[in-house]
């Protein structure tokens, strides 16, 4: 039985099992990246676009991947 606070481990299958949930955000994060670039040389900086390249910017550094 488990105890008054404690959390049923058995019934939660994502703290059971460690496995890759995505195996294609790399991939992703990277053809997002591409396509920001093309958008940015079309429609100019806006701060759409700034806070998009933002979110994809943290996504590369998080998965280690160089922008250059």
């Amino acid at each position: 039985m488990t105890g008054f606070w404690k959390r049923p481990r058995r019934l939660n299958y994502a703290v059971n099992n460690k496995r890759v949930k995505s195996t294609s955000k790399v991939a992703n994060a990277v053809k997002h990246y591409e396509t920001l670039k093309k958008r940015v040389e079309v429609e100019w900086e806006t701060k759409w676009l700034k806070n998009a390249f933002l979110i994809v910017w943290k996504k590369l550094k998080k998965y280690w991947i160089k922008t250059n």
